[in-house]
């Protein structure tokens, strides 16, 4: 059975940074896409970044772009978010989740509970 887990957040002043790790078990995390997602109180989840499994490939929400950065270390199985320059609107739990490829399709794979970032202003 997948587990993620993530970790890394804390509480964080306006500008400060955080790095965020999600590590899995029962999974290989180079031959999936990995993703980091955010939700906040009474608003849905949504996309933050991914990473793609051959190529490394990184995507970004444009509201993130120039200030995070998704990358893996294949060799701790281990997939960051490094985020700079953080605002307080961007207090939320941070999930991380995988794609995996079934009948043609990248399909999503399970979540992870999910860690806290807080910053205050």
């Amino acid at each position: 059975q997948v587990r993620l887990v993530e970790s890394g957040g804390g509480l964080v002043q306006a500008g400060g940074s955080l790095r965020l790790l999600c590590a899995p078990s029962g999974l290989t995390f180079s031959r999936h896409h990995v993703g980091w997602f955010r939700q906040a109180p009474g608003r849905d989840r949504e996309f933050v970044a991914t990473i793609r499994r051959n190529d490394d490939t990184t995507y970004y929400a444009e509201s993130v772009k120039g200030r995070f950065t998704i990358s893996r270390d294949n060799g701790k199985n281990t997939v960051y978010l490094q985020m700079n320059n953080l605002k307080p609107e961007e207090t939320a739990v941070y999930y991380c989740t995988y794609w995996f490829r079934a009948l043609g399709k990248e399909r999503p794979g399970s979540w992870g509970q999910g860690t806290q970032v807080t910053v205050s202003s």
